[in-house]
């Protein structure tokens, strides 16, 4: 399967809890923050669901 590659760009300051949890799964803590994960439909939902907080690149 195909990579991609996910950095966390903004703060979850101010966000609802299911966007602080969706970050926390994906394995993001920290502002700068970059982890690499399948591209897999689930992966990719939780990305669309913080997308304005996360920068995306394929691998």
């Amino acid at each position: 399967m195909a990579k991609i590659i996910i950095t966390k760009v903004r703060s979850d300051i101010k966000r609802p809890e299911t966007q602080k949890r969706t970050l926390r799964a994906l394995g993001l803590r920290k502002i700068g923050q970059t982890v690499e994960h399948e591209d897999t439909p689930n992966i990719l939902g939780m990305v669309k669901k913080v997308s304005h907080l996360v920068s995306v690149e394929t691998k």
